[in-house]
């Protein structure tokens, strides 16, 4: 029996991502990303209890490069999930579903990230 006339599934090469789908990633991506920002938050903590020559050590590190984009990196983390899950809240009460809508809060949700990231930072320098 021949294939030939077979439709090809869609694979990733053909396939269109629409923003909602990238965003529900991004969504599982920044939670496991905070996950691992909560262990170096309890080692700032143990840190800072364990006296000023180990704090010391521990902002010598996280004043690097890249420590300071980690840092940006789980900031974003954290406004992004808040925003997003704002949104999932806002959904079940069963509104804002359909596609059009959606995909119109799933751009504010990207720009209200990096709009209180940077906000964030910009108070905290």
């Amino acid at each position: 029996m021949s294939n030939i006339d077979r439709p090809l599934s869609p694979h990733l090469s053909i396939y269109r991502w629409p923003i909602t789908m990238a965003l529900s990633i991004l969504h599982r991506a920044t939670g496991i990303a905070m996950s691992v920002g909560f262990i170096v938050l309890a080692a700032w903590l143990f840190d800072i209890a364990s006296g000023p020559e180990t704090y010391a050590v521990f902002l010598k590190y996280m004043d690097t490069l890249i420590g300071k984009l980690l840092l940006i990196g789980w900031s974003f983390a954290f406004f992004y999930h808040l925003s997003n899950g704002v949104r999932h809240l806002y959904w079940d009460t069963g509104r804002g579903l359909e596609k059009e809508q959606a995909t119109r809060s799933a751009w504010l949700v990207l720009a209200a990230a990096i709009v209180l990231t940077a906000v964030f930072w910009w108070v905290a320098s």
